[in-house]
């Protein structure tokens, strides 16, 4: 899967989850201090992207990634 359907993908489960306009959403969006997500939310975001994924992360070191960009990374990891 190429990172810009990747990106694309993490841009609506965020913009769902966290009730913001795709547009407000850049790649170096970081989740906390620029989208206000809570840390139950931040959770919430980890259990949406392997949903959305079918995939299963390791949830403390996903819970390190802190922006866009860094959950494409991440996400793109589990996907090759």
């Amino acid at each position: 899967m190429e990172k810009t359907e990747i990106r694309s993908r993490i841009k609506q489960v965020i913009g769902q989850l966290l009730e913001r306009d795709i547009s407000e959403i850049t790649d170096d969006s970081n989740f906390v201090f620029d989208l206000g997500a809570s840390s139950m939310q931040s959770l919430q975001l980890i259990a949406a992207f392997e949903e959305e994924f079918d995939i299963e992360l390791d949830q403390d070191k996903a819970m390190e990634v802190q922006s866009v960009s860094g959950a494409v990374d991440f996400i793109s990891a589990y996907l090759k």
